[in-house]
Protein backbone atom coordinates (compact mmCIF):
# COMPACT_ATOMS: atom_id res chain seq x y z
CA UNK A 1 0.00 0.00 0.00
CA UNK A 2 1.74 3.50 -1.06
CA UNK A 3 1.19 6.29 1.07
CA UNK A 4 -0.51 7.54 -2.11
CA UNK A 5 -3.52 5.31 -1.12
CA UNK A 6 -3.47 5.82 3.01
CA UNK A 7 -6.84 8.06 3.42
CA UNK A 8 -9.00 5.67 1.41
CA UNK A 9 -12.05 7.48 2.95
CA UNK A 10 -13.70 10.82 2.81
CA UNK A 11 -14.09 13.78 4.95
CA UNK A 12 -16.40 13.13 7.70
CA UNK A 13 -20.22 14.74 7.59
CA UNK A 14 -22.62 15.29 10.00
CA UNK A 15 -21.59 15.64 13.77
CA UNK A 16 -21.95 11.27 14.51
CA UNK A 17 -19.19 10.84 11.34
CA UNK A 18 -17.45 13.52 12.60
CA UNK A 19 -17.37 12.84 16.55
CA UNK A 20 -18.68 9.89 17.61
CA UNK A 21 -18.46 6.87 14.72
CA UNK A 22 -15.78 9.07 13.39
CA UNK A 23 -12.93 7.49 10.98
CA UNK A 24 -9.91 9.69 11.85
CA UNK A 25 -7.48 8.35 13.84
CA UNK A 26 -7.06 12.29 15.69
CA UNK A 27 -10.56 11.65 16.63
CA UNK A 28 -10.28 8.00 17.83
CA UNK A 29 -6.67 8.58 19.71
CA UNK A 30 -9.15 11.65 21.29
CA UNK A 31 -11.55 8.78 22.19
CA UNK A 32 -9.03 6.43 23.90
CA UNK A 33 -8.10 9.71 26.04
CA UNK A 34 -11.07 10.07 27.25
CA UNK A 35 -12.12 6.81 27.84
CA UNK A 36 -8.72 6.39 30.04
CA UNK A 37 -9.55 10.19 31.90
CA UNK A 38 -13.01 8.11 32.83
CA UNK A 39 -11.25 4.94 33.42
CA UNK A 40 -8.23 6.69 35.90
CA UNK A 41 -11.25 8.76 38.06
CA UNK A 42 -12.56 5.46 38.36
CA UNK A 43 -9.63 3.86 39.53
CA UNK A 44 -8.59 6.45 42.19
CA UNK A 45 -11.35 6.45 43.81
CA UNK A 46 -11.38 2.63 44.41
CA UNK A 47 -7.83 2.88 45.37
CA UNK A 48 -9.22 6.18 47.79
CA UNK A 49 -12.04 3.74 48.88
CA UNK A 50 -9.20 0.97 49.80
CA UNK A 51 -6.86 3.18 51.72
CA UNK A 52 -9.92 4.80 53.51
CA UNK A 53 -10.55 1.27 55.10
CA UNK A 54 -6.92 0.25 56.14
CA UNK A 55 -6.34 3.44 57.77
CA UNK A 56 -9.73 3.20 59.60
CA UNK A 57 -11.58 0.10 59.04
CA UNK A 58 -14.11 0.52 61.45
CA UNK A 59 -15.26 4.20 60.25
CA UNK A 60 -18.34 3.82 58.27
CA UNK A 61 -17.65 5.51 54.07
CA UNK A 62 -20.86 7.58 53.59
CA UNK A 63 -23.08 6.47 50.47
CA UNK A 64 -20.78 3.41 50.20
CA UNK A 65 -23.98 0.83 51.59
CA UNK A 66 -26.11 2.11 48.05
CA UNK A 67 -23.68 0.72 46.16
CA UNK A 68 -22.87 -2.65 47.32
CA UNK A 69 -25.77 -3.11 50.75
CA UNK A 70 -24.06 -7.10 50.85
CA UNK A 71 -20.39 -5.93 50.80
CA UNK A 72 -20.46 -2.16 52.75
CA UNK A 73 -23.40 -2.91 55.05
CA UNK A 74 -23.87 0.17 56.80
CA UNK A 75 -20.92 1.57 54.56
CA UNK A 76 -18.12 -0.35 56.81
CA UNK A 77 -16.24 -2.40 54.11
CA UNK A 78 -16.41 -6.53 54.14
CA UNK A 79 -12.95 -8.09 53.62
CA UNK A 80 -14.42 -9.80 50.69
CA UNK A 81 -16.03 -6.25 49.25
CA UNK A 82 -12.10 -4.52 49.65
CA UNK A 83 -10.80 -7.96 47.59
CA UNK A 84 -13.32 -6.76 45.37
CA UNK A 85 -12.13 -3.09 45.02
CA UNK A 86 -8.70 -4.24 44.72
CA UNK A 87 -9.72 -6.39 41.92
CA UNK A 88 -11.37 -3.15 39.99
CA UNK A 89 -8.95 -0.87 40.69
CA UNK A 90 -6.02 -3.26 39.18
CA UNK A 91 -7.83 -4.37 35.72
CA UNK A 92 -9.01 -0.67 34.93
CA UNK A 93 -5.83 0.61 35.88
CA UNK A 94 -4.20 -1.99 34.06
CA UNK A 95 -6.29 -2.19 30.91
CA UNK A 96 -8.02 0.90 30.72
CA UNK A 97 -5.13 3.38 31.66
CA UNK A 98 -2.19 2.24 31.73
CA UNK A 99 -2.67 0.37 28.36
CA UNK A 100 -5.13 2.89 26.58
CA UNK A 101 -3.77 6.46 27.52
CA UNK A 102 0.05 6.01 26.36
CA UNK A 103 -0.53 3.59 23.36
CA UNK A 104 -4.08 3.41 22.17
CA UNK A 105 -4.62 7.30 22.65
CA UNK A 106 -1.08 9.11 21.61
CA UNK A 107 -0.27 6.47 19.23
CA UNK A 108 -3.47 6.74 17.61
CA UNK A 109 -3.20 10.28 17.43
CA UNK A 110 0.33 10.63 16.55
CA UNK A 111 1.93 7.67 14.81
CA UNK A 112 0.41 8.57 11.70
CA UNK A 113 1.06 11.92 11.64
CA UNK A 114 5.00 11.33 12.60
CA UNK A 115 5.47 8.95 9.57
CA UNK A 116 3.92 11.68 7.43
CA UNK A 117 0.84 9.22 6.42
CA UNK A 118 -3.02 10.80 5.94
CA UNK A 119 -4.54 8.38 8.31
CA UNK A 120 -4.11 4.88 9.99
CA UNK A 121 -3.74 1.76 7.43
CA UNK A 122 -7.62 0.37 8.35
CA UNK A 123 -9.60 3.31 9.85
CA UNK A 124 -12.60 1.18 9.83
CA UNK A 125 -10.72 -1.46 12.23
CA UNK A 126 -9.41 1.58 13.90
CA UNK A 127 -12.40 2.60 14.59
CA UNK A 128 -14.19 -1.07 15.52
CA UNK A 129 -10.89 -1.37 18.37
CA UNK A 130 -12.28 1.93 20.52
CA UNK A 131 -15.62 0.67 20.12
CA UNK A 132 -14.98 -2.73 21.45
CA UNK A 133 -12.74 -1.19 23.91
CA UNK A 134 -15.26 0.95 25.23
CA UNK A 135 -17.71 -2.36 25.49
CA UNK A 136 -14.98 -3.96 27.43
CA UNK A 137 -14.77 -1.00 29.93
CA UNK A 138 -18.50 -0.81 30.23
CA UNK A 139 -18.96 -4.65 31.11
CA UNK A 140 -16.62 -4.84 33.65
CA UNK A 141 -18.06 -1.39 35.37
CA UNK A 142 -21.54 -3.47 35.08
CA UNK A 143 -20.23 -6.05 37.71
CA UNK A 144 -20.70 -3.50 40.09
CA UNK A 145 -24.47 -3.42 39.74
CA UNK A 146 -25.10 -7.07 39.62
CA UNK A 147 -26.30 -9.02 42.33
CA UNK A 148 -23.30 -10.89 43.73
CA UNK A 149 -21.05 -7.59 42.58
CA UNK A 150 -17.87 -7.81 40.97
CA UNK A 151 -14.85 -10.22 41.36
CA UNK A 152 -12.58 -10.50 44.08
CA UNK A 153 -9.80 -12.40 42.67
CA UNK A 154 -7.61 -10.34 42.02
CA UNK A 155 -6.57 -8.51 38.76
CA UNK A 156 -4.95 -11.71 37.92
CA UNK A 157 -7.90 -14.04 37.99
CA UNK A 158 -6.36 -16.56 39.61
CA UNK A 159 -7.59 -20.10 39.37
CA UNK A 160 -9.10 -22.22 40.57
CA UNK A 161 -10.72 -19.24 42.64
CA UNK A 162 -11.85 -17.35 39.52
CA UNK A 163 -12.97 -20.88 37.67
CA UNK A 164 -15.32 -22.52 40.16
CA UNK A 165 -18.43 -19.83 39.79
CA UNK A 166 -20.19 -18.73 43.29
CA UNK A 167 -18.96 -21.44 45.34
CA UNK A 168 -15.60 -19.73 45.69
CA UNK A 169 -17.19 -16.65 47.33
CA UNK A 170 -19.00 -12.87 46.36
CA UNK A 171 -18.46 -11.90 43.62
CA UNK A 172 -17.62 -15.28 42.07
CA UNK A 173 -20.55 -16.05 40.11
CA UNK A 174 -22.05 -13.24 37.16
CA UNK A 175 -19.30 -10.74 38.45
CA UNK A 176 -16.33 -12.57 37.48
CA UNK A 177 -17.76 -13.86 34.27
CA UNK A 178 -18.25 -10.22 33.22
CA UNK A 179 -14.60 -9.61 34.30
CA UNK A 180 -13.87 -12.44 31.75
CA UNK A 181 -16.08 -11.19 29.03
CA UNK A 182 -14.70 -7.71 29.11
CA UNK A 183 -10.94 -8.66 29.12
CA UNK A 184 -11.34 -11.26 26.27
CA UNK A 185 -12.76 -7.90 24.28
CA UNK A 186 -10.34 -5.84 25.66
CA UNK A 187 -7.78 -8.58 24.14
CA UNK A 188 -9.70 -8.38 20.48
CA UNK A 189 -9.59 -4.60 20.33
CA UNK A 190 -5.93 -4.30 20.96
CA UNK A 191 -5.00 -7.54 18.17
CA UNK A 192 -7.05 -5.04 15.80
CA UNK A 193 -5.26 -1.86 17.00
CA UNK A 194 -1.84 -3.71 16.76
CA UNK A 195 -1.96 -5.11 13.64
CA UNK A 196 -3.22 -0.97 12.67
CA UNK A 197 -0.60 0.34 14.12
CA UNK A 198 1.77 -2.07 12.54
CA UNK A 199 0.45 -1.90 9.08
CA UNK A 200 1.03 1.68 9.43
CA UNK A 201 4.26 2.37 10.34
CA UNK A 202 5.60 -0.61 7.79
CA UNK A 203 3.41 0.67 5.04
CA UNK A 204 2.52 4.31 4.56
CA UNK A 205 5.75 6.18 5.45
CA UNK A 206 5.96 9.53 3.78
CA UNK A 207 8.80 9.38 1.08
CA UNK A 208 12.18 9.68 3.11
CA UNK A 209 10.88 8.58 6.07
CA UNK A 210 13.59 5.78 6.46
CA UNK A 211 13.05 3.71 9.43
CA UNK A 212 16.14 5.22 11.07
CA UNK A 213 14.43 8.66 10.50
CA UNK A 214 11.33 7.43 12.68
CA UNK A 215 10.65 9.35 15.85
CA UNK A 216 11.80 7.15 18.95
CA UNK A 217 7.85 7.72 20.33
CA UNK A 218 6.99 5.95 16.77
CA UNK A 219 9.52 3.73 17.26
CA UNK A 220 8.30 2.76 20.65
CA UNK A 221 4.37 2.34 19.51
CA UNK A 222 5.59 -0.09 16.42
CA UNK A 223 7.50 -2.07 19.26
CA UNK A 224 4.89 -1.85 21.33
CA UNK A 225 2.41 -3.36 18.86
CA UNK A 226 4.83 -6.26 17.90
CA UNK A 227 4.37 -6.93 21.81
CA UNK A 228 0.78 -6.82 22.09
CA UNK A 229 0.10 -8.79 18.88
CA UNK A 230 1.98 -11.26 20.44
CA UNK A 231 0.60 -11.16 24.84
CA UNK A 232 -3.18 -10.37 23.86
CA UNK A 233 -3.05 -13.28 21.47
CA UNK A 234 -2.34 -15.53 24.35
CA UNK A 235 -4.40 -13.58 27.05
CA UNK A 236 -7.43 -14.13 24.79
CA UNK A 237 -7.37 -17.42 24.39
CA UNK A 238 -6.97 -18.11 27.99
CA UNK A 239 -9.93 -15.89 29.24
CA UNK A 240 -12.29 -17.97 26.66
CA UNK A 241 -11.22 -21.25 28.35
CA UNK A 242 -11.88 -19.51 31.91
CA UNK A 243 -15.60 -18.70 30.71
CA UNK A 244 -15.78 -22.68 29.57
CA UNK A 245 -14.92 -23.64 32.85
CA UNK A 246 -17.01 -21.53 34.08
CA UNK A 247 -20.25 -21.70 32.28
CA UNK A 248 -19.58 -24.78 29.72
CA UNK A 249 -18.74 -27.20 32.70
CA UNK A 250 -15.07 -27.69 31.00
CA UNK A 251 -12.11 -28.15 33.48
CA UNK A 252 -9.07 -26.28 32.26
CA UNK A 253 -7.88 -24.79 35.49
CA UNK A 254 -9.77 -26.72 37.47
CA UNK A 255 -8.34 -29.90 39.58
CA UNK A 256 -10.32 -33.11 40.53
CA UNK A 257 -10.92 -33.41 44.05
CA UNK A 258 -10.90 -29.35 44.93
CA UNK A 259 -13.93 -29.11 47.70
CA UNK A 260 -14.92 -25.19 48.39
CA UNK A 261 -17.87 -23.99 50.46
CA UNK A 262 -18.35 -27.82 51.52
CA UNK A 263 -18.90 -28.78 48.30
CA UNK A 264 -17.21 -30.90 45.80
CA UNK A 265 -16.62 -29.59 42.59
CA UNK A 266 -17.69 -31.28 39.57
CA UNK A 267 -14.47 -31.37 37.39
CA UNK A 268 -11.44 -33.61 36.96
CA UNK A 269 -7.77 -32.87 35.27
CA UNK A 270 -7.38 -29.34 35.11
CA UNK A 271 -4.35 -27.43 36.54
CA UNK A 272 -4.65 -24.07 38.04
CA UNK A 273 -1.02 -23.35 37.06
CA UNK A 274 -2.10 -23.26 33.61
CA UNK A 275 -3.68 -20.58 34.19
CA UNK A 276 -0.88 -18.76 35.90
CA UNK A 277 1.59 -19.73 32.85
CA UNK A 278 -1.03 -18.28 30.25
CA UNK A 279 -1.63 -15.33 32.29
CA UNK A 280 1.67 -14.37 33.29
CA UNK A 281 3.27 -15.22 29.97
CA UNK A 282 1.12 -12.07 28.52
CA UNK A 283 0.97 -10.38 32.22
CA UNK A 284 5.00 -9.46 32.07
CA UNK A 285 4.72 -8.50 28.62
CA UNK A 286 2.08 -6.30 29.55
CA UNK A 287 4.36 -4.20 31.67
CA UNK A 288 6.24 -3.01 28.75
CA UNK A 289 3.33 -2.63 27.10
CA UNK A 290 2.64 -0.02 29.65
CA UNK A 291 6.08 1.51 30.18
CA UNK A 292 7.73 1.42 26.02
CA UNK A 293 5.19 4.21 24.67
CA UNK A 294 6.42 6.09 28.34
CA UNK A 295 10.30 5.45 27.23
CA UNK A 296 9.55 6.69 23.64
CA UNK A 297 7.43 9.51 24.85
CA UNK A 298 10.31 10.60 27.53
CA UNK A 299 12.85 10.10 24.71
CA UNK A 300 10.97 11.79 21.94
CA UNK A 301 10.21 14.76 25.01
CA UNK A 302 13.59 15.21 26.59
CA UNK A 303 15.68 16.40 23.36
CA UNK A 304 13.35 18.97 22.79
CA UNK A 305 14.27 20.82 26.55
CA UNK A 306 17.48 19.80 26.43
CA UNK A 307 17.91 21.36 23.08
CA UNK A 308 20.33 18.71 22.14
CA UNK A 309 20.62 15.69 20.35
CA UNK A 310 19.21 12.49 22.22
CA UNK A 311 22.57 10.23 23.23
CA UNK A 312 22.67 6.96 21.03
CA UNK A 313 19.56 6.89 19.14
CA UNK A 314 20.66 3.63 17.20
CA UNK A 315 21.02 2.21 20.97
CA UNK A 316 18.15 3.73 22.25
CA UNK A 317 16.21 1.67 19.71
CA UNK A 318 18.11 -1.59 19.95
CA UNK A 319 17.60 -1.74 23.95
CA UNK A 320 13.87 -1.13 22.98
CA UNK A 321 13.94 -3.94 21.07
CA UNK A 322 16.18 -6.22 23.26
CA UNK A 323 13.26 -4.87 25.87
CA UNK A 324 10.66 -6.67 23.91
CA UNK A 325 12.36 -9.53 23.08
CA UNK A 326 13.42 -10.35 26.64
CA UNK A 327 9.97 -9.79 28.00
CA UNK A 328 8.77 -13.21 26.85
CA UNK A 329 11.79 -14.80 28.84
CA UNK A 330 10.72 -13.46 32.72
CA UNK A 331 7.40 -14.80 33.39
CA UNK A 332 7.95 -17.29 35.64
CA UNK A 333 9.18 -14.89 37.99
CA UNK A 334 5.68 -14.37 39.29
CA UNK A 335 5.52 -17.99 39.91
CA UNK A 336 8.39 -17.98 42.19
CA UNK A 337 5.71 -18.96 45.27
CA UNK A 338 3.43 -21.34 42.93
CA UNK A 339 5.74 -25.06 43.86
CA UNK A 340 8.00 -24.40 40.88
CA UNK A 341 11.42 -26.38 40.75
CA UNK A 342 13.96 -24.42 42.43
CA UNK A 343 16.17 -25.46 39.23
CA UNK A 344 13.14 -23.53 37.29
CA UNK A 345 12.93 -20.66 39.33
CA UNK A 346 16.81 -20.16 38.72
CA UNK A 347 16.59 -20.33 35.16
CA UNK A 348 13.77 -17.54 34.91
CA UNK A 349 15.95 -15.27 37.35
CA UNK A 350 18.95 -14.90 35.42
CA UNK A 351 16.70 -13.21 31.63
CA UNK A 352 14.80 -11.01 34.79
CA UNK A 353 18.06 -9.69 36.05
CA UNK A 354 19.84 -9.52 32.40
CA UNK A 355 16.18 -7.43 31.18
CA UNK A 356 17.40 -4.83 33.59
CA UNK A 357 20.42 -4.14 31.61
CA UNK A 358 18.75 -2.64 28.47
CA UNK A 359 16.26 -0.29 30.84
CA UNK A 360 19.46 0.48 32.50
CA UNK A 361 21.59 1.75 29.15
CA UNK A 362 18.04 3.74 28.16
CA UNK A 363 17.98 5.32 31.44
CA UNK A 364 21.97 6.37 31.61
CA UNK A 365 21.20 8.16 27.20
CA UNK A 366 18.44 10.39 28.95
CA UNK A 367 20.76 11.13 31.97
CA UNK A 368 24.12 11.79 29.11
CA UNK A 369 21.09 13.89 27.56
CA UNK A 370 20.34 16.43 30.03
CA UNK A 371 24.09 16.24 31.01
CA UNK A 372 25.44 19.70 30.40
CA UNK A 373 22.23 20.66 28.66
CA UNK A 374 20.69 24.12 28.91
CA UNK A 375 17.59 22.88 30.04
CA UNK A 376 14.07 24.36 29.82
CA UNK A 377 11.96 23.70 32.81
CA UNK A 378 8.91 23.41 31.38
CA UNK A 379 6.18 21.23 32.50
CA UNK A 380 6.60 18.54 30.03
CA UNK A 381 10.57 18.34 30.93
CA UNK A 382 9.54 18.38 34.63
CA UNK A 383 7.17 15.43 34.10
CA UNK A 384 10.15 13.56 31.69
CA UNK A 385 12.73 14.07 34.72
CA UNK A 386 9.99 12.95 37.12
CA UNK A 387 9.54 9.81 35.02
CA UNK A 388 13.24 9.07 34.82
CA UNK A 389 13.49 9.86 39.12
CA UNK A 390 9.96 7.10 39.47
CA UNK A 391 11.42 4.75 37.05
CA UNK A 392 14.67 4.50 38.80
CA UNK A 393 13.34 4.10 42.04
CA UNK A 394 10.81 1.26 41.32
CA UNK A 395 13.54 -0.64 39.17
CA UNK A 396 15.83 -0.56 42.02
CA UNK A 397 13.41 -3.14 44.15
CA UNK A 398 12.85 -5.25 40.95
CA UNK A 399 16.98 -6.17 41.65
CA UNK A 400 15.08 -7.71 45.30
CA UNK A 401 12.64 -9.57 43.77
CA UNK A 402 14.57 -11.38 41.42
CA UNK A 403 16.37 -13.23 43.67
CA UNK A 404 14.19 -16.31 44.44
CA UNK A 405 15.04 -16.61 47.59
CA UNK A 406 14.40 -12.90 48.43
CA UNK A 407 11.59 -13.32 46.47
CA UNK A 408 9.95 -15.88 48.69
CA UNK A 409 9.74 -13.41 52.07
CA UNK A 410 8.80 -10.35 50.13
CA UNK A 411 6.24 -11.86 47.56
CA UNK A 412 3.17 -11.54 49.48
CA UNK A 413 4.14 -8.35 51.14
CA UNK A 414 2.99 -4.01 50.43
CA UNK A 415 6.99 -4.32 49.24
CA UNK A 416 5.87 -5.75 45.30
CA UNK A 417 2.87 -3.30 45.22
CA UNK A 418 5.52 -0.07 46.30
CA UNK A 419 7.64 -2.07 43.56
CA UNK A 420 5.19 -2.26 40.68
CA UNK A 421 3.07 0.97 41.52
CA UNK A 422 6.27 2.91 41.05
CA UNK A 423 7.61 0.67 38.16
CA UNK A 424 4.83 0.38 35.73
CA UNK A 425 2.24 2.60 37.82
CA UNK A 426 3.38 6.28 38.52
CA UNK A 427 6.51 6.33 35.57
CA UNK A 428 3.54 5.42 32.94
CA UNK A 429 1.37 8.19 34.63
CA UNK A 430 4.16 10.56 34.35
CA UNK A 431 4.84 9.65 30.62
CA UNK A 432 0.99 10.55 30.22
CA UNK A 433 1.18 13.65 31.63
CA UNK A 434 4.46 14.60 30.12
CA UNK A 435 2.74 13.70 26.66
CA UNK A 436 -0.81 15.56 27.45
CA UNK A 437 1.25 18.80 28.37
CA UNK A 438 3.54 18.12 25.17
CA UNK A 439 0.58 17.42 22.52
CA UNK A 440 -2.05 19.44 23.84
CA UNK A 441 -1.48 22.49 22.09
CA UNK A 442 -1.34 20.25 19.06
CA UNK A 443 -4.00 18.44 19.24
CA UNK A 444 -6.29 21.42 20.69
CA UNK A 445 -4.80 24.11 19.46
CA UNK A 446 -4.71 25.83 22.85
CA UNK A 447 -1.31 26.13 25.17
CA UNK A 448 -1.93 24.41 28.63
CA UNK A 449 -1.20 26.67 32.12
CA UNK A 450 2.66 26.15 32.60
CA UNK A 451 1.95 27.40 36.17
CA UNK A 452 -0.64 24.96 37.06
CA UNK A 453 1.25 22.48 35.22
CA UNK A 454 4.10 23.20 37.24
CA UNK A 455 2.00 23.13 40.60
CA UNK A 456 0.22 19.76 39.44
CA UNK A 457 3.60 18.33 38.83
CA UNK A 458 5.61 19.31 42.23
CA UNK A 459 2.31 18.03 44.45
CA UNK A 460 2.12 14.63 42.32
CA UNK A 461 6.24 14.12 42.66
CA UNK A 462 6.05 14.49 46.23
CA UNK A 463 2.72 13.21 46.82
CA UNK A 464 3.63 9.46 45.14
CA UNK A 465 6.88 9.27 47.21
CA UNK A 466 4.37 9.45 50.09
CA UNK A 467 2.62 6.78 48.88
CA UNK A 468 4.50 4.31 47.68
CA UNK A 469 8.09 4.45 49.31
CA UNK A 470 7.15 3.67 52.67
CA UNK A 471 4.75 0.28 50.79
CA UNK A 472 8.74 -0.69 50.70
CA UNK A 473 9.51 -0.70 54.35
CA UNK A 474 5.86 -2.17 54.73
CA UNK A 475 6.93 -5.06 53.01
CA UNK A 476 10.33 -5.93 54.75
CA UNK A 477 8.48 -5.36 58.16
CA UNK A 478 5.85 -8.41 56.72
CA UNK A 479 2.99 -6.80 55.83
CA UNK A 480 0.98 -8.69 53.98
CA UNK A 481 -0.89 -7.54 50.78
CA UNK A 482 -4.27 -7.59 49.97
CA UNK A 483 -5.27 -8.41 53.81
CA UNK A 484 -8.64 -5.72 54.54
CA UNK A 485 -7.19 -4.94 58.28
CA UNK A 486 -4.75 -5.74 60.64
CA UNK A 487 -5.58 -7.22 63.80
CA UNK A 488 -2.38 -9.70 63.92
CA UNK A 489 -0.40 -8.03 66.64
CA UNK A 490 2.70 -7.88 65.03
CA UNK A 491 0.87 -6.12 62.07
CA UNK A 492 -0.62 -3.15 64.62
CA UNK A 493 2.19 -0.99 65.15
CA UNK A 494 1.81 -0.13 60.48
CA UNK A 495 -1.45 1.39 61.22
CA UNK A 496 -0.31 4.74 61.55
CA UNK A 497 1.88 4.45 58.38
CA UNK A 498 -0.61 3.06 56.78
CA UNK A 499 -2.76 6.26 57.73
CA UNK A 500 0.18 8.79 56.70
CA UNK A 501 -0.03 6.62 52.69
CA UNK A 502 -4.06 7.11 53.39
CA UNK A 503 -3.67 11.42 53.74
CA UNK A 504 -0.85 11.31 50.88
CA UNK A 505 -2.59 9.07 48.70
CA UNK A 506 -6.04 11.58 49.38
CA UNK A 507 -3.45 14.73 49.15
CA UNK A 508 -1.85 13.62 45.57
CA UNK A 509 -5.42 12.60 44.27
CA UNK A 510 -6.41 16.35 45.28
CA UNK A 511 -3.54 17.57 43.40
CA UNK A 512 -4.96 15.83 40.17
CA UNK A 513 -8.09 17.90 40.03
CA UNK A 514 -5.36 20.95 38.98
CA UNK A 515 -4.69 18.70 35.99
CA UNK A 516 -8.14 18.34 35.54
CA UNK A 517 -9.06 22.61 35.71
CA UNK A 518 -6.38 22.99 33.81
CA UNK A 519 -6.83 20.24 30.72
CA UNK A 520 -10.77 21.55 31.09
CA UNK A 521 -9.98 24.99 31.14
CA UNK A 522 -7.21 25.25 28.30
CA UNK A 523 -9.01 23.15 26.11
CA UNK A 524 -11.61 25.93 25.66
CA UNK A 525 -10.31 29.12 26.91
CA UNK A 526 -6.28 28.87 26.74
CA UNK A 527 -3.86 31.02 25.03
CA UNK A 528 -4.06 30.14 21.16
CA UNK A 529 -1.00 28.03 20.38
CA UNK A 530 1.26 28.25 17.12
CA UNK A 531 2.27 25.58 15.16
CA UNK A 532 5.31 24.33 17.00
CA UNK A 533 5.53 26.31 20.39
CA UNK A 534 8.39 23.77 21.26
CA UNK A 535 10.76 24.51 18.56
CA UNK A 536 10.65 20.80 17.77
CA UNK A 537 11.42 19.11 15.07
CA UNK A 538 9.11 15.64 14.17
CA UNK A 539 6.72 16.07 11.72
CA UNK A 540 3.12 16.99 13.65
CA UNK A 541 5.31 20.20 14.20
CA UNK A 542 5.18 20.72 10.73
CA UNK A 543 1.44 21.30 10.38
CA UNK A 544 -1.18 23.48 11.63
CA UNK A 545 -2.61 23.35 15.39
CA UNK A 546 -4.53 20.99 15.25
CA UNK A 547 -4.02 19.28 12.37
CA UNK A 548 -6.14 19.38 9.47
CA UNK A 549 -8.42 16.36 8.20
CA UNK A 550 -5.58 14.59 6.40
CA UNK A 551 -2.76 15.93 8.65
CA UNK A 552 -0.92 17.86 6.13
CA UNK A 553 -3.18 19.61 3.52
CA UNK A 554 -3.04 17.45 1.17
CA UNK A 555 1.30 18.10 0.67
CA UNK A 556 2.61 15.50 2.18
CA UNK A 557 5.62 15.99 3.50
CA UNK A 558 8.79 14.94 2.48
CA UNK A 559 11.62 13.91 5.09
CA UNK A 560 15.51 15.23 4.86
CA UNK A 561 16.97 14.37 8.43
CA UNK A 562 15.70 12.75 11.83
CA UNK A 563 14.09 13.87 14.54
CA UNK A 564 17.36 14.68 16.65
CA UNK A 565 18.97 17.54 14.73
CA UNK A 566 18.98 20.24 18.11
CA UNK A 567 21.39 22.48 19.21
CA UNK A 568 24.22 24.26 16.85
CA UNK A 569 23.43 22.17 13.87
CA UNK A 570 24.46 23.78 10.61
CA UNK A 571 24.04 27.17 12.77
CA UNK A 572 20.69 26.29 13.64
CA UNK A 573 19.17 25.62 16.76
CA UNK A 574 16.88 23.07 15.50
CA UNK A 575 16.37 21.73 12.13
CA UNK A 576 12.43 20.21 11.17
CA UNK A 577 12.22 16.70 9.40
CA UNK A 578 10.71 17.57 6.40
CA UNK A 579 12.05 21.70 6.52
CA UNK A 580 14.68 22.12 3.08
CA UNK A 581 16.52 25.20 5.51
CA UNK A 582 17.17 25.75 8.84
CA UNK A 583 13.61 27.02 10.68
CA UNK A 584 15.74 28.95 12.99
CA UNK A 585 18.84 30.71 13.77
CA UNK A 586 21.67 30.11 16.56
CA UNK A 587 20.67 31.13 19.82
Amino acid sequence: MSQTQAHHHAPPKGFLRTHVFSLDHKVIGKQYLDLALVAVCTGMVLSWLMRLHLAWPETPIPGLEKLSPNGAAGGVITPEYYLSLMTMHGTIMVFFVLTTAPFAGFGNYFLPIQVGAEDMAFPRINMTSFWVTLVAFLVLVAAFFVGDGPPLSGWTAYAPLSAVGKDAGPGQGVGQTLWAVSITLFCVAQLLGALNFITTTLDLRTKGMSLARMPYSTWAWFITSVIGLIAFAVLMPACILLILDRVAGTSFFIPAGLVISDRLQPHAGGSPLLWQHLFWFFGHPEVYIAILPGFGIISHILPVFARKPLLGPRVMIACLVAIAFLSYTVWGHHMFLSGMNPFSATLFSVPTLVITIPATIVTLLWIGTIYGAKLRFTTPALFCLGFVSVFVSGGISGFFLAQPSIDTYLHCTYFVVGHFHFVMGVAAMFGIFAATYFWAPKMFGRMMSETLGKWHFWLTFIGVYCVFMPMHYLGLAGNVRRYSAFTDDYLKPMIPLHRFITIAALFTGAAQLIFLFNLIRSRFRGPKAPDNPWEATSLEWSTTSPPPFDNFGGRPPIVERGPNEYGGARGADYLMQAAAAAPASAR
